[in-house]
């Protein structure tokens, strides 16, 4: 379907207050049942506009729905992308305000730092690993600035929802040791993720696409369709191989990467 222009700068109107205000809209789904992929890269695209006339700048982008197990509970078969900003990046350690998100999640995932830039179409893995400046340990800070489920139908979010949102993009801690690319098998680079002490997940690389660099050469595809690419010194989160865990107040998450390192954050 084709969503007016006027619709979906409205839309992306919302969002970008949502996020200011540190509340929550309804469904944008329910508004165009019918709306699909491209259209949410649409009033992405026009949030991201919001941004970057806000003061905001670009860092690197987000990759999510990696797994199958999510691409299976969203109905899809591709992952989605969001723009990492300036103001989302938190040191290893930090105190996240207790009013600086509205309902945060974290994720576990690899970080690559780019020394060149990647541009499709026909990227490869190959490509990805030589373009590497070196990949890190790191957290996700997911956030919605949509309601998960509508209260009074239970509907819930689509994919229409999510990627629209900036595909829930909040935060990022990078820690732990970076290493060169070539120097890991990054398929089994894991993390045992814990919460106050307990463990909550536990998860390896390979439950990224089978290999953490596959999302990117994904990314690097797709981006070619809109005249887009990686540039070099971006960062780019790869995706997450663990389910999201709630970050609650007074809450310490912490991801052990072995040898790798660990990273963490409190929430107040």
């Amino acid at each position: 379907m084709s969503i007016a222009d006027a619709d979906l700068e409205r839309m992306a109107e919302d969002l970008f207050r949502a996020e200011r205000d540190r509340t929550q809209i309804p469904l944008l789904s329910q508004r165009f049942p019918e709306a699909g992929l491209k259209e949410a890269y649409r009033v992405q695209g026009a949030l991201v506009k919001r941004k970057e006339a806000a003061g905001l700048t670009r860092k690197g982008w987000k990759i999510g729905l990696t797994s199958k197990a999510m691409q299976s509970a969203l109905n899809i078969t591709t992952p989605d992308s969001g723009v990492l900003f300036d103001d989302m990046f938190f040191s290893d350690g930090s105190r996240i305000p207790a009013d600086r998100f509205i309902q945060p999640r974290v994720e576990a995932e690899i970080a690559f730092v780019m020394k060149a830039p990647l541009e499709g179409p026909g990227v490869t893995l190959f490509d990805v690993l030589n373009a590497t400046d070196y990949i890190v340990p790191a957290l996700e800070i997911l956030d919605t600035r949509i309601v998960r489920s509508d209260s009074e139908t239970g509907k819930a979010r689509t994919i229409f929802d999510t990627i629209s949102d900036n595909a829930a993009n909040a935060g990022i801690a990078m820690g732990g040791r970076p290493v060169r690319p070539l120097d890991a098998d990054m398929r089994w680079i894991g993390a045992i993720v814990s919460r106050n002490g307990e463990v909550e997940e536990t998860g390896l690389g390979a439950g990224v696409l089978n290999h953490p660099g596959t999302g990117i050469v994904w990314l690097a595809n797709r981006l070619a369709e809109y005249g887009s690419k990686i540039a070099a010194g971006e960062v780019v989160l790869s995706g997450s191989f663990i389910r999201p865990i709630e970050a609650r107040h007074g809450d310490t998450i912490s991801a052990d990467f072995g040898p790798y390192g660990s990273v963490s954050l409190y929430f107040e």
